[in-house]
């Protein structure tokens, strides 16, 4: 980790991550920019990884067994801030000691190609937070005067410094984004939190606005999340230290529930990523107490001894709150991490409000003819509902007038005063499985998306697939179906099959039997209760005193309750399953 800074900002190197923190304005000329100490230290850095692989780029410094040393560095820049103005063969009377640097155009013109891909391989984040400038009341200019200026000034640069160079005009011109990928605006900002939270947690900024560049792609640390989320006694807040310089905090409308969600810059391009999964909390929404407060990559070891696996939170019964943390190491660099364990204090929240929490998909599908349905679908991760649904969307065509998505992963049931069952969702994204899709998946469109680990097993995108008002609005369900991912089809085992009884189906649902697919550290057929781990175990006893109540309301409202064979957990069926179940479905609502 590194810290810079110069007149014009200050910028910091984490891990693959360049952080810049805009103190007054970005270079606005390429000569401005080619001075900077950013450009310097990103140039210092290529050409010391050059080295250390030996490169025959390295030839271009005419150094032979000598080190590249600070001299030979801004000799280069030197050289730089000639080409971006005029061609190669100015540079040797204008610059001394450059001639080695021009002497092979060819080498040179690769060489910065390669510095521009160096520069454009950082995950690169643009933070304004200039205190006593309220940059929220003008978000698109500050944003169209940094982020935009830095994209257009970088392409500018390396354009006139490679045709100055080669003496010609490219072809093709890619508007790549060649300045950050993400800025943000983040502010100080009062928050009704207890004192002795202020104490750790109100220097910290919170993020008021974002600007992204999608499609985004991002290389986290891990793919797969391991575990689940312990409850423990003792507060983390209690034993933690926060830089403030070091940490932001997104504050989340998870439903109807406020969740302030700090993360520390190891993990900026996971929390960031938050902004297509949460809502983000207007200034009237953070004018109430938070129902919860998350801690994401909390340095060094202070949460190790608070459980097996530190990934913990505490129930702060004083103050009506729940605190979640998890450590800042690699091992937990995966963004469920965040977002299940956000799930998991929406979840808890809600049992103690007497809602039903659920793990699954609900959505309300409308089909030509005036033939509805509002379906809930759980299962475990990998169980085929994001699945099944997309194949719905696909298998109905023209016959669908609408589908409104409610809940993508996790939600919760209300029982209304005339004993209608009223859903709720949490989110407005999606986080979804890129290995078992069909081409073209997507319940948005792939340009709005951030993919993460694209080249791995159980690579993902987070994508918006609906709006806030959707998931708070409450919509009345028609039907419980179980995902059932590792059960064959026959005579016997129908893909849509009816549960007569609350008993038998309370059994199906509270085996939560399901084959694994890879999304967790998990293999093989898994049972977890009511395939929520996100709560519903935890508090076990209160969970099973409100399920009992509610599938009894299931029956006694005449819903359908039963299970979706999806197959998608069978090998060979991982397309063919989710479609079948999908065609199935749509039969059902035809003939209701």
């Amino acid at each position: 980790m590194t810290n810079y800074l110069d007149e014009a900002i200050a910028f910091k190197v984490v891990d693959n991550k360049l952080i810049i923190r805009l103190r007054d304005r970005v270079c606005e000329t390429s000569e401005e920019l080619i001075a900077s100490a950013l450009f310097r230290q990103v140039l210092s850095r290529f050409v010391k990884s050059l080295e250390a692989k030996g490169s025959p780029f390295c030839r271009l410094f005419d150094k032979n067994d000598v080190a590249i040393d600070a001299d030979d560095i801004q000799s280069l820049i030197d050289t730089f801030s000639v080409l971006e103005k005029m061609p190669v063969l100015n540079v040797p009377k204008l610059v001394k000691n450059s001639g080695r640097f021009v002497r092979d155009v060819h080498l040179l013109n690769d060489f910065v190609e390669k510095l521009y891909d160096y520069w454009r391989s950082f995950e690169r984040f643009l933070i304004c937070d200039s205190e006593g400038d309220r940059l929220d009341k003008r978000p698109f200019r500050t944003f169209n005067s940094t982020i935009e200026e830095l994209t257009q000034l970088v392409r500018k640069t390396y354009r006139d410094v490679e045709e100055n160079i080669t003496g010609r005009h490219p072809s093709v011109y890619r508007q790549v984004a060649a300045g950050a990928e993400l800025a943000l605006i983040a502010l100080p900002k009062a928050l009704d939190l207890p004192i002795r939270y202020r104490d750790k947690l109100e220097q910290i900024h919170v993020i008021r606005q974002i600007l992204l560049y999608p499609p985004l792609l991002l290389n986290p640390p891990m793919n797969k999340r391991t575990g689940m989320f312990v409850r423990v006694h003792e507060n983390p807040l209690d034993r933690v230290e926060l830089d403030k310089s070091e940490w932001l905090c997104y504050p989340a409308k998870v439903g109807s529930l406020l969740i302030l969600i700090y993360f520390h810059e190891r993990f900026y391009e996971l929390g960031l990523a938050l902004a297509n999964l949460f809502e983000l909390a207007e200034d009237d929404a953070l004018q109430r107490r938070p129902d919860a407060v998350y801690l994401f990559g909390v340095p060094g070891d202070a949460l190790d001894d608070l459980a097996e696996l530190p990934t913990v939170f505490y129930d702060d019964k004083e103050h009506g709150m729940l605190i979640g943390a998890v450590p800042g190491r690699d091992e937990f660099g995966y963004f469920g991490y965040l977002k299940k364990m956000i799930l998991t204090l929406h979840n808890i929240k809600m049992m103690k409000l007497g809602r039903l929490p659920f793990h699954g998909a609900m959505v309300k599908i409308l089909l030509q003819g005036a033939k509805e349905a509002t379906i809930l679908l759980i299962g475990d991760t990998g169980a085929g509902k994001s699945e099944s649904l997309e194949a719905f969307r696909t298998a109905a065509g023209d016959l669908i007038q609408e589908i409104t998505i409610i809940a993508d992963d996790m939600g919760s049931l209300d029982i209304a005063e005339d004993g209608r069952i009223i859903g709720y969702g949490t989110e407005i994204g999606a986080f979804v499985r890129l290995d078992d899709l069909q081409p073209g998946f997507a319940f948005g469109q792939l340009d709005r998306t951030i993919i993460m680990n694209p080249a791995q097993v159980n690579a993902r995108v987070v994508l918006p697939v609906t709006t806030y008002e959707n998931v708070v609005k409450g919509f009345q369900l028609d039907m419980v179906l179980y995902a059932n991912n590792y059960e064959s089809v026959d005579d016997e085992h129908p893909i849509l099959e009816r549960l007569l009884t609350a008993e038998e189906a309370l059994n199906v649902f509270r085996q939560g039997a399901a084959m694994s697919k890879g999304t967790t550290t998990s293999t093989g057929l898994v049972h977890t209760y009511f395939v929520n781990v996100f709560g519903a175990v935890q508090y076990r006893d209160l969970h099973e005193s409100i399920v009992c109540r509610y599938f009894n309301a299931f029956y006694e409202a005449g819903l359908f309750v039963g299970q979706l064979r999806t197959r998608l957990g069978i090998s060979g069926w991982e397309m063919n399953g989710p479609r079948a179940a999908a065609m199935a479905l749509l039969e059902f609502i035809r003939e209701k």
